[in-house]
C-alpha cells in the first residue's frame, strides 16, 4: 500500500493537467478522444449528462466529501473495493490495471468504499498513451490530463509515497 506523504499532499493539489473553469469548455477537447477515464463522482455525472460515457469511471459515492445519492450506474461491470483516504492500496492498484484492460471493449465503473482521488497517479501509469483522465479540482473547475504528457510525472510523485506493508 502506498501511503501519501504530507509535503506530496501540497503539490498533488495543483491541478495535474488543463485546467477549464467550466466542464462545457472542455467537451470539444472530450469528444476528440478515443479513451477517457473519469475520476470523482461530479465528473463522471457531467459526463453521462453530456451523453458521453467514459472507459472507466472510478467514483466513491461522495462529491466534496458530502454522500450523494445519485445512481451512476451505467454498466454492468463494477467493480467495488475498499480504499482509505490518503492511500493507494494494491486493491486498487490492481483493479484499475484489469479495468482498463477490459474499457477496450465494454465500460467499467470502480466504486471505492474510501475515497478514489488518488486514482488518478495509477490511471495515468496504465491508460493507453493517446488517453485522457478528467477529474474535478474542488471549487475551480474540470482537470483535463493527457496521459503522453504525464506518465513520467506520475512515476516521480509515486515514488515520493511511503510504502507500507
Amino acid at each position: 500500500m502506498l501511503v501519501l506523504r504530507e509535503e506530496l499532499r501540497k503539490i498533488l493539489k495543483k491541478p495535474f493537467g488543463q485546467m477549464f473553469p467550466n466542464f462545457e469548455d472542455a467537451l470539444q477537447l472530450i469528444k476528440k478522444t478515443e479513451f477517457l477515464i473519469s475520476v470523482g463522482d461530479e465528473t463522471t455525472i457531467n459526463l453521462l449528462k453530456s451523453n458521453l460515457t467514459p472507459n472507466l469511471a472510478i467514483i466513491d459515492n461522495h462529491i466534496q466529501k458530502k454522500r450523494h445519492n445519485i445512481d451512476l450506474d451505467y454498466t454492468k461491470n463494477v467493480f467495488n473495493i475498499n480504499n482509505p483516504p490518503g492511500t493507494i492500496t494494491d486493491q486498487l492498484w490492481e483493479t484499475i490495471d484489469l479495468a482498463i484492460e477490459k474499457s477496450f471493449s465494454e465500460n467499467q465503473l470502480i466504486v471505492v468504499d474510501g475515497e478514489e482521488d488518488l486514482a488518478v497517479l495509477p490511471c495515468c501509469l496504465m491508460a493507453p498513451e493517446y488517453g485522457i483522465i478528467l477529474y474535478g479540482q474542488p471549487n475551480q473547475g474540470l482537470v483535463l490530463v493527457k496521459i503522453s504528457n504525464v506518465k513520467k510525472k506520475a512515476e516521480k510523485y509515486i515514488e515520493m509515497f511511503d510504502v507500507k506493508n
